[in-house]
């Protein structure tokens, strides 16, 4: 794909998982939550242009800190992420301001990576966003399917007001 296919990929992939968690949501216990990820991860290193040939080492530099500072937005939103399980045991989640905030830092630290590779000389492809990306939503949706199994169901509207205290049984009279 060109750069400019995988930038549109990119922000198109952006704007719809960001608008998606800011949004209630039920989060889904099946098996292929990893598989966009895989999918944007292929993409991205199937790239012929991802490390510049001519500063390889300062590339790899460069796309290692993009892959962790991925890894490090991930787990930040994640563990930003609101999340309760329903009496019924459904398990939902929202993303709250600080999940808005983990994101704009997450964007300020890439865009000072673009600029320390422009100073450097190194050709940037978009590749390196992609799989950034990628390593993001994985390490994000991972950590929330793991919240998820931890979390207990409500056992009652007014559980936070002592609802949920067992109560002595009845004892009949014979």
């Amino acid at each position: 794909m060109s750069g400019l296919v995988n930038a549109l990929v990119i922000v198109a992939v952006v704007v719809l998982v960001v608008a998606r968690q800011f949004r209630t949501r039920r989060v889904s216990t099946d098996r292929r939550w990893w598989i966009v990820p895989a999918v944007l991860a292929v993409v991205a290193l199937r790239e012929p242009g991802l490390i510049d040939s001519h500063h390889r080492t300062e590339a790899i530099l460069l796309i290692g800190a993009e892959v962790v500072i991925g890894l490090a937005v991930g787990a930040a939103w994640a563990w930003t992420t609101r999340m309760w399980a329903e009496p019924d045991g459904t398990v939902w989640s929202r993303s709250t301001k600080a999940g808005a905030a983990v994101w704009g830092v997450g964007i300020a630290l890439r865009l000072g990576l673009f600029g320390v590779g422009a100073l450097l000389g190194v050709r940037q492809d978009s590749s390196a966003l992609l799989l950034a990306l990628a390593a993001t939503l994985l390490v994000r949706s991972g950590l929330l399917l793991w919240r998820s199994h931890s979390l207990r169901p409500a056992v009652g509207q007014d559980a936070a007001y002592g609802g949920g205290v067992p109560q002595a049984a009845w004892k009949e009279r014979v």
